[in-house]
Formats: C-alpha cells, sequence, structure tokens
C-alpha cells in the first residue's frame, strides 16, 4: 500500500507549490507518485499548465508523476445522489420524497463539503492508491483540513449511536406487532443497519489509514496571523494522533547585497529581520522540526523551480510514512 504525505497551512501560503515539489521529487526519486488536491482553488492544473479532474491522470513532461483533483461540489452532489439512491430502495415514496427534500436542505450545510470530500479521499485510499508507492495530498485551507481529518473519530461515534437507535426502533416495532400479523425484523438484516456500519467500517480504516501510513507537513509563511494559525493547528493535530513530522516555512524574502542600501534595500533588510524573529519563535517554540526555508521567487515556480523547491525540502522520500509498529 502507498505511503501518504499530506500537506496543510491556511490559504494562499504555498501549498500546492510545496506538495507539488514534493510529489515531483518522489517521482523523480523513482517512486510512482499521485498528486490529489482536495483544495476547491486547484491550482495544480495552472501549475502544470495541464487540465485535472477526479480521475488520476499522468501529469505530460514528467515520469512518475500522476494527479487529480477532486472537485467538493461534484462530490457532494454524487454523495447525496448515492443517498437517494439507496433510500428509494429501502423506503415508501411518501417518504422518499420527504427524504429528496430534506437532501436539498443539506446540500449547503456545515460539513456536506467535508463529508463528501472525505468519501472520496477513501476511495483513494482503497483504490487508486493502490498502483502507487506515494500519494501526496495538498489539503484545503486549515480549518477545513482539520474538520476532514477529524471525520473519522466524529462520524464513528455518530454511526454508533444511530445504530443503536435503529436497533431500539426494531426492538418497538417488533413488540408493537399483533398476532405475528407483520414480518420479523431483527438489525441482523436491516438494511439500514448494514449500511451504516458499512459506513463506520470505511471511517474506521480510513482513522487507521491516517494514523498509521500518513505523515503530516505544514507549510507556513513567517508572518505572526500564519505563525498563530500553524501553532493552534499542531496542537489540534497532534490531539488526534497524528504523524505531524514538519513545518515548511515558505515565501521568505530574500537578503539584499550587502552593499546596497537604496530605500528598496532598507525596506527588505527590516520585512527580513521581522521573518527572522518569527522564523527563530518557530524553530523555539514549535513541538516539530522546520524541514524547508523556501525563498520567494520573482517568477513562477514551474518546472526547473519546482525542483530547485523540492531540493530545499529536508523530507526523506526514501522512507515510508508508516509509523514504526
Amino acid at each position: 500500500m502507498a505511503s501518504f504525505t499530506f500537506f496543510g497551512g491556511k490559504g494562499g501560503v504555498g501549498k500546492t507549490t510545496v506538495s507539488a515539489a514534493f510529489g515531483l521529487r518522489c517521482a523523480d526519486a523513482g517512486q510512482e507518485t499521485l498528486l490529489v488536491s482536495t483544495d476547491p482553488a486547484h491550482s495544480t492544473s495552472d501549475l502544470f499548465e495541464q487540465a485535472f479532474d477526479d480521475e488520476p491522470r499522468p501529469v505530460e513532461g514528467y515520469e512518475n508523476l500522476d494527479a487529480m483533483e477532486i472537485d467538493p461540489e461534484a462530490e457532494v452532489e454524487e454523495h447525496l445522489s448515492s443517498i437517494r439512491r439507496e433510500m428509494a430502495e429501502q423506503v415508501s415514496q411518501v417518504v422518499v420524497n420527504e427524504i429528496d427534500a430534506q437532501i436539498e436542505m443539506a446540500h449547503n450545510t456545515p460539513g456536506a463539503h467535508e463529508a463528501a470530500l472525505f468519501d472520496r479521499l477513501i476511495r483513494v485510499m482503497r483504490e487508486e492508491a493502490e498502483a502507487y508507492d506515494r500519494v501526496v495530498v495538498d489539503t484545503a485551507p486549515t480549518g477545513n483540513t482539520l474538520r476532514l481529518l477529524s471525520l473519522p473519530t466524529f462520524l464513528g461515534d455518530w454511526i454508533d449511536r444511530l445504530i443503536e437507535k435503529r436497533e431500539k426502533s426494531l426492538d418497538l416495532y417488533e413488540m408493537a406487532a399483533l398476532g405475528g400479523e407483520e414480518p420479523h425484523k431483527s438489525a441482523a438484516d436491516d438494511p439500514i443497519v448494514k449500511r451504516l456500519r458499512e459506513r463506520k467500517e470505511k471511517f474506521e480504516f480510513a482513522g487507521k489509514t491516517l494514523r498509521e501510513d500518513a505523515e503530516f507537513y505544514l507549510v507556513l509563511n513567517p508572518d505572526d496571523l500564519s505563525v498563530a494559525e500553524t501553532r493552534r493547528a499542531l496542537e489540534r493535530l497532534g490531539g488526534h494522533d497524528l504523524d505531524v513530522r514538519g513545518v515548511v516555512v515558505n515565501k521568505v524574502t530574500p537578503e539584499p547585497d550587502p552593499g546596497e542600501d537604496g530605500r528598496g534595500a532598507r525596506y527588505l533588510r527590516e520585512r527580513c529581520a521581522r521573518e527572522r524573529e518569527r522564523i527563530a519563535e518557530i524553530e523555539g517554540s514549535f513541538p516539530v522540526p522546520v524541514v524547508a526555508r523556501i525563498e520567494s521567487r520573482t517568477g513562477e515556480v514551474k518546472g526547473d523551480v519546482l525542483r530547485d523547491v523540492a531540493a530545499e525540502l529536508a523530507i526523506d522520500v526514501g522512507a515510508s510514512a508508516s509509523r514504526a509498529r
């Protein structure tokens, strides 16, 4: 099974660039690599100047590298459509009409995108990942990612409660049946309980994979807001028993040459001094190491420049993401 490497962080810090650079580095090392974007912004297509969709396809001009972009809106539609189909097979038409109304309301409810994305990510883990040595995931901004990664625990507990309520309702149904006129029902052959247990098994598989076969890195910029958000994210990720191995400090301002003393040079020196303070704070107080300091580039990060970024990442591509058992 493939090893999984996740890159997260607040919006705009450069997660796509860093995850693509690491994916390219893995591919250059001979690993069959899949780059997966769960970020609704989907900059991966822009980065490689090639359109990607929900299915893996080769990245043109690069060996051993495939990419895919998961569309949250499309996944929500497919997710809700599958619920409609399943419910239509199990309940009356009157109930189906009510379910349709509830599903329409659920489309834009908080968590709908995360749940649909997570279903697709589980399919990647179970199906697409079989063909690869490494799967690199460019995640959505921090808040979305944390909600996404907390789903196995949250939904597993929620499904347990649903199963318990469903089993109680079946018991009450049997108790209310008179003279054996109603068919005898039990949780063992109830299609709804079966579906809930299948869902729970999927989430347990995902949780185990994330804990045992995945490594996590956070990308940040050397500014106060980014540092504060990353600190909070590290605390929350640690609470989920996930293997957070380091942070990448991206968009570091290059130092001006020593002989420069114009207005622009003075501005850059002041900016660099503040950034060095933030980086020192990160190195001194974060519970994980800084695995790269990547300077800002004036041009687009593509082609050979992307390989330059990859070379700056102090991440061992040869090591498996699996934790020691």
